[in-house]
């Protein structure tokens, strides 16, 4: 006959109370397996204006969905809003290459470091192009 003995009450409550810790906060920030865990700063007004231009693309996109699944809209209809879609994100990667510009090129404490966010902006604007 197998000796099979469940664990101490101790053991089964060890995990309950870590979990109410984690919810409490006291245990810090609960990061699931295989992310990494970075504290969150506080969003300045760009960022938040970039969130809000990125909730109205999902709308516009959620928009086109409905019109070609729910609504059987014509192709017309499907493209005038699939290219104010592309519009919107095109609007949305000028802004975030302009704040790149700002902060990293014409910002930057050495004229090595402005040199290295101008190439690397070079970069990306030459692969979002072609």
């Amino acid at each position: 006959m197998c000796d099979i003995r469940p664990p101490p009450l101790r053991e089964t409550a060890k995990p309950a109370c870590e979990a109410r810790k984690l919810a409490s906060g006291e245990m810090g920030q609960y990061t699931p397996g295989g992310m990494r865990s970075t504290p969150k700063k506080p969003a300045d007004a760009e960022t938040i204006k970039l969130a809000k231009r990125l909730n109205r693309i999902r709308g516009q996109i959620d928009a086109l969905q409905r019109a070609l699944v729910d609504q059987g809209a014509s192709s017309t209809k499907l493209l005038q809003q699939a290219t104010a879609c592309r519009g919107a994100l095109d609007g949305f990667i000028a802004e975030v290459i302009e704040d790149h510009i700002r902060e990293q090129v014409v910002q930057a404490p050495t004229p090595a470091e402005a040199s290295e966010a101008a190439e690397e902006l070079i970069g990306l604007v030459h692969s979002y192009l072609t």
